[in-house]
């Protein structure tokens, strides 16, 4: 009797390393903490990092108590998700493109090893999140560059490098060629978010004329966040209906409340479709 040949294992896919660069403690978080979380629960390293300290993101705390406030709660929110997280010492609202920036941009990716990096678009409101899409850019190309900051090994591979949504219209609005469905994890999203209680329960309910509606305990405090910053992703999702449902079938496309959306950058690698739909664990 013959033996039959062993069938062979399905190979796992290789885990991916993902970087998102944000301009302040929360930006990583809001655009794509349900997707960081779908990654991490999958295997997948990922690491937010804020490029400055957040010390002006208050109506009423000083800069100093304020940035160490938010590196505490950036810490506690990473917890929440499963993630790495670092905050960098840049002063809020002084961001700038510089080559001392797009040197340790370019550092910060290499020690990280990514395969996809995620930041804000260069036409975004905020300066820092311009500055900061700028220099990422600029570093985009030096990453592989051996004599650019040999302290660190270059990489081999150019990363795919994309950008958070945004509302901006002018000049060229946000086109979504990835579109995530987190309705599975949004809940633990508001509740990593909750933990950056100085902005999402303080800052960005002052902003919006909203502080005075802030509950006192803890489970109205949850449901106020899922609520304030939920309402975001349900905006991107009726933005990117067209995408969930080519992404996930016209019957469960259609049924998604919030999503999280990411647009290709020219500059980086440039994968097809199906390797995008891969990296993003799309159906």
């Amino acid at each position: 009797m013959t033996a039959r040949p062993a069938t062979p294992r399905p190979r796992r896919p290789r885990a991916l390393r993902i970087l998102a660069l944000g301009a302040h403690p929360d930006d990583c978080e809001i655009h794509a903490g349900g997707t960081g979380r779908l990654w991490a629960a999958a295997g997948h390293a990922v690491k937010f990092i804020s490029v400055t300290n957040g010390n002006k993101g208050h109506h009423a705390m000083a800069p100093e108590p304020l940035a160490e406030r938010r590196r505490a709660e950036t810490a506690a929110c990473a917890a929440i998700l499963g993630i790495e997280a670092e905050v960098w010492d840049v002063p809020d609202g002084e961001l700038l493109a510089t080559l001392e920036l797009r040197a340790r941009l370019a550092r910060a990716i290499r020690q990280w090893r990514a395969d996809l990096v995620l930041t804000h678009r260069p036409n975004d409101y905020h300066p820092d999140h311009r500055h900061l899409a700028t220099a990422v850019q600029d570093a985009s190309f030096l990453v592989r560059v051996p004599l650019f900051e040999p302290s660190v090994p270059a990489l081999r591979q150019t990363p795919v490098f994309m950008f958070f949504h945004d509302p901006i219209r002018e000049p060229v609005p946000f086109r979504p060629d990835v579109a995530v469905a987190i309705d599975r994890v949004a809940r633990r999203k508001s509740r990593a978010l909750a933990a950056m209680d100085s902005q999402t329960l303080e800052w960005l309910p002052w902003l919006a004329g909203e502080l005075k509606s802030v509950p006192s305990d803890r489970a109205g405090r949850l449901d106020f966040v899922d609520r304030f910053l939920g309402a975001r992703d349900e905006a991107v999702a009726e933005y990117c209906r067209e995408r969930l449902i080519e992404t996930y079938g016209a019957r469960r496309g259609r049924a998604i409340r919030r999503a999280e959306a990411y647009q290709l950058a020219e500059w980086g690698a440039r994968p097809d479709a199906a390797t995008l739909a891969a990296m993003f664990q799309l159906p």
